[in-house]
């Protein structure tokens, strides 16, 4: 039987299992509750637990006075987009993000339309032992329908003041969109098509039932990078089933790395928006490059969206994100967001008449080797107190999990948020480097 994973980032679980209809709707009842009991938006991805998740979230939270907005299949960041233009005060997306197909979860909202700041979120988690207190019959909350969340959506990203839309729609690009039978389906091809793109697509329908391994890595992009070849596309991109993550497929057929979707996004955003930069401690040294070529800083923070996406806040950073694929750009508003990381890079090589292997090869090389170590939840805190000792005769960075900083090289070793494993992250100037760092750091880690 799998563990329910209940945390500052959601409750996650394997539907059937560990999560069902009715533990969804006892925590929706309790968000209703932390929320206020006012109106509440709900969107979901395309999950085929989705439905039942939905029901369930919906009848806690109306049992509970809470009015629901159901704006449907979308996107996570259209969910929190939708949030933040309305009078709502929360929101929950119903998905499992890169979680394989008999996984779903609730991501809590706040009424700024980001995820829970954490401190709130710490305080939603420890209300969950409180008794429910439902509401009488003549105080049950409404349903209303909203069908145009992705619309609105697609229109802000239009509007990015320094995408040049006419040089983009100009260029005519082809391109391959992969949406891994996600909720990316019905964003990602109207937004390409928008910005003058012939678009071949790819797992496009909804379905649910994915393609491929969800998550956008290299090794499970090689239909994205045939199709690339065999359309003689100029890029292919590719997104996680809520639509938040971006991969990018160069015009060589050849995945790029999901770093490079927030390198290249800094590396434009920069040439137009002069300011400091955000990303989390687990993402490329070559944000530093790029930040010095433009006279700014990088600010590292904890991983996770909403800790890059606070501190952008409270320094007003043009652009940021995580090195999983994570684009944040404010102008559309402060969450990781692949529609509109593709119209940033469609406007890079609008703008540079560069392909996408020439843009890439202008930011600065380093390379990842990453891996987890996949344990029984109580092995969790024995190995990470063992990180240490191991590596006692290096600068150590504590602000998450622990960060081993070395000569051209680092190690990041922290416990994930969502699963129960704990994550590895190298990064060094040769692959041989990299894997070689990871697999001895996992093999003492285990020893």
């Amino acid at each position: 039987m799998s563990k329910l994973m209940v945390s500052v980032s959601g409750i996650r679980g394997i539907y059937g299992e560990s999560l069902t209809a009715e533990i969804a709707m006892k925590y929706a009842a309790h968000f209703g509750i932390f929320s206020g009991r006012g109106k509440i938006v709900v969107g979901r991805d395309s999950r085929t637990t989705g439905p039942a998740m939905f029901n369930a979230v919906t009848s806690g939270l109306m049992s509970v006075g809470c009015d629901v907005v159901d704006i449907g299949v979308v996107s996570t960041p259209t969910v929190l987009l939708a949030v933040e233009e309305s009078d709502a005060m929360g929101g929950i997306s119903i998905t499992a993000s890169h979680n394989s197909a008999e996984w779903n979860a609730m991501k809590f909202v706040a009424e700024n339309g980001m995820f829970l700041f954490p401190e709130n979120a710490s305080a939603l988690v420890s209300s969950f032992d409180n008794k429910v207190d439902y509401i009488c019959w003549d105080k049950i909350g409404k349903l209303t329908q909203d069908d145009n969340a992705i619309e609105r959506h697609i229109n802000k990203i239009m509007n990015i003041s320094y995408l040049n839309l006419n040089e983009i729609k100009a260029k005519k690009f082809k391109v391959v969109i992969d949406s891994v039978n996600g909720a990316g389906g019905l964003i990602s091809p109207q937004l390409l098509k928008d910005l003058g793109c012939e678009v071949i697509e790819i797992n496009s329908e909804p379905t649910g039932i994915f393609a491929h391994t969800p998550e956008p890595l290299n090794k499970n992009l090689k239909q994205l990078e045939e199709a690339v070849k065999e359309h003689k596309a100029d890029v292919g991109f590719a997104t996680d089933p809520d639509v938040d993550r971006l991969a990018i497929v160069d015009e060589n057929g050849n995945c790029i790395g999901e770093e490079f979707s927030l390198l290249l996004s800094e590396k434009f955003i920069l040439s137009k928006v002069k300011g400091d930069i955000v990303t989390n401690l687990s993402s490329s040294m070559a944000s530093e490059d790029i930040a010095a070529y433009f006279g700014v800083k990088v600010h590292r923070t904890k991983v996770g969206e909403i800790n890059v996406g606070k501190k952008m806040m409270e320094i007003n950073s043009p652009v940021g994100g995580e090195g999983n694929g994570g684009v944040i750009c404010p102008e559309v508003h402060f969450t990781r967001d692949a529609p509109a990381g593709m119209a940033v890079i469609l406007g890079y090589l609008a703008e540079s008449g560069k392909t996408v292997s020439e843009l890439a090869d202008q930011i600065p090389k380093y390379y990842f080797a990453k891996n987890k170590i996949k344990v029984d939840p109580s092995l969790l805190d024995a190995i990470m107190q063992k990180v240490p000792d191991i590596f006692s005769d290096y600068k150590l960075d504590t602000t998450d999990g622990i960060k081993i900083l070395g000569d051209k090289f680092w190690i990041h070793i922290r416990k994930s948020g969502t699963e129960p494993i704990i994550r590895v992250y190298v990064e060094s100037e040769t692959t041989e480097r990299s894997e070689t760092i990871c697999k001895e750091t996992i093999e003492k880690l285990v020893g």
